[in-house]
């Protein structure tokens, strides 16, 4: 069930009256029927897996109350982490068996051959989970967290149960914590009008990033990466420049549209993109580009494994020497985590690999938090300079998305190749002389304007500079003829469900 479709459309009210008008006083039922919702939704996608859903969730949930119980009776809290690892190992076997499956089999029978031992894959097919990696971090988060003591295990399972599959956010994210959802489930909700309403803006800004920029950037990458050895270096480089836009477009349109319709039911779920393309370093791209999963390997693996702030034995001759060896090794290891995560191919751990060498140089220096603030503070416009840094961001990243697109580390190379084989201007202008061209490029345009003059806001839909509810109204018809009358005929999935 895509967030653009009728299903959707018509799903989305539906359990919206049956939540605010059946049960509007009654917490239990309401988490009930987020439960069932929810996974009539996920049903929509494939029915058989709805019970890897239900065996996260109660694992991770019975493994809570486990902990729990033995850090009361043991304060060492050694069998808490017995059970905690348990339920990480149960957990992970799962994710990595339909996601790496075939990854880790073909790359042994790859390295077996280098010794002359030749063997046959196995024909074993594996369908990958719809949102599998995304449910099982949330969930994983949980028990971690019981464990550290930050949150206390909860009794209640309808209410875990509806955190761990909440439809808006069960199939591509944010990652949401435990201590920031899970609350939101047990405590009695009231309808909040302006919240709502709020909510409608956000999906409609989110469908506008979806339909208009996203799905029509589609069109023009997918023809190139799919022909790229046939291509002129110039529509290459645009299409790269496309397919940054249109991953952008398509996830955090994902995003708002998830925290929109969550909105509608008095929750409220985490920013996961906070204008990422106004970063004036790589930095500060990873702080504002998939927020909920990049805070998320940051407090259950790099700060774990030491941070930027590693243990250093007394006896070390060479403390510094070594403390620089140890961040660049945590920085190295989450950002090929971040790659691996993203699929099961060389060229997403060649794409963290690559955002990690860009990275590692600024944490080192000490310069990787020196964009603390929005770009052009109390300012109507950046600077020559903010521009330059901005653009320089923006080139890094749009080089980096060749390998996240491309079907392997050869072809990102060979891609990168041919387009920096670039011919005359001339003939680089001439392809925006095409209306698909032309007319993406304007929805491009339309959208980094709006979200420049609204980047202290958390969507441009919000609209506070306009007092007149009628012209108000009148932008939000706009946008909404705009999307029946610019949707592309063929259906396209969001980016991220495959992860």
């Amino acid at each position: 069930m895509q967030f653009n479709s009728l299903e959707y459309a018509l799903f989305l009210p539906i359990v919206f009256g049956l939540y605010w008008l059946v049960f509007p006083q009654h917490l239990k039922r309401q988490n009930l029927l987020i439960v069932a919702a929810s996974y009539i939704f996920y049903a929509c996608w494939d029915l058989r897996f709805l019970f890897l859903i239900a065996f996260t969730s109660f694992c991770s949930w019975w493994s809570g109350l486990l902990i729990e119980r033995a850090q009361r009776k043991d304060n060492t809290s050694t069998s808490g982490k017995n059970i905690l690892i348990c339920n990480l190992v149960i957990n992970l076997l799962i994710l990595g068996f339909f996601k790496y499956y075939h990854f880790f089999v073909d790359n042994f029978i790859d390295l077996l051959r280098l010794f002359g031992i030749h063997q046959q894959a196995s024909s074993l097919k594996i369908i990958l989970p719809v949102g599998i990696s995304f449910y099982t971090f949330q969930a994983l988060s949980y028990s971690i967290d019981v464990y550290r003591r930050k949150i206390p295990a909860t009794k209640d399972i309808v209410a875990f149960f509806a955190f761990v599959s909440f439809f808006p956010q069960l199939v591509a994210g944010p990652i949401e914590r435990a201590k920031q959802l899970l609350p939101q489930f047990e405590q009695a909700r009231r309808f909040q009008p302006e919240l709502a309403v709020d909510g409608l803006r956000q999906i409609l800004w989110g469908l506008f990033k979806k339909v208009i920029v996203a799905d029509h950037c589609a069109l023009f990458v997918n023809e190139i990466f799919d022909n790229y050895s046939q291509e002129p270096g110039s529509r290459l480089l645009l299409a790269a420049i496309f397919f940054a836009f249109q991953i952008y477009g398509d996830f955090s349109g994902y995003s708002d549209i998830a925290i929109g319709s969550a909105k509608l039911f008095g929750i409220k779920l985490m920013r996961n993109f906070k204008l990422p393309y106004f970063s004036r370093d790589v930095a500060e791209f990873w702080r504002r580009w998939h927020i909920s999963l990049n805070t998320w390997f940051v407090d259950y693996l790099y700060i774990p494994l030491g941070g930027s702030r590693p243990e250093i034995p007394d006896t070390c001759k060479h403390p510094q020497c070594l403390r620089q060896a140890k961040i660049i090794r945590n920085t190295l290891i989450v950002f090929l985590c971040s790659g691996l995560w993203h699929g099961a191919n060389w060229s997403f751990v060649a794409w963290g690999a690559y955002h990690a060498i860009l990275f590692i140089p600024l944490i080192i220096t000490g310069k990787n938090k020196r964009f603390s603030q929005d770009i052009a503070q109390g300012k109507l416009f950046p600077s020559l300079k903010e521009c330059w840094q901005m653009l320089t961001c923006f080139a890094l990243v749009v080089l980096g998305w060749i390998f996240f697109r491309a079907e392997s580390i050869q072809e990102a190379f060979a891609y990168i190749g041919r387009m920096l084989q670039v011919e005359s201007l001339r003939a680089f202008y001439l392809f925006f002389t095409w209306e698909r061209v032309r007319q993406t490029s304007m929805a491009i345009l339309l959208m980094l304007v709006l979200e420049w003059f609204s980047r202290h806001q958390e969507h441009p839909l919000c609209l506070p500079q306009i007092k007149h509810r009628g012209l108000r109204w009148l932008i939000y018809l706009l946008f909404i003829l705009a999307l029946f009358a610019f949707q592309v005929e063929e259906e396209i999935q969001f980016i991220y469900f495959q992860f």
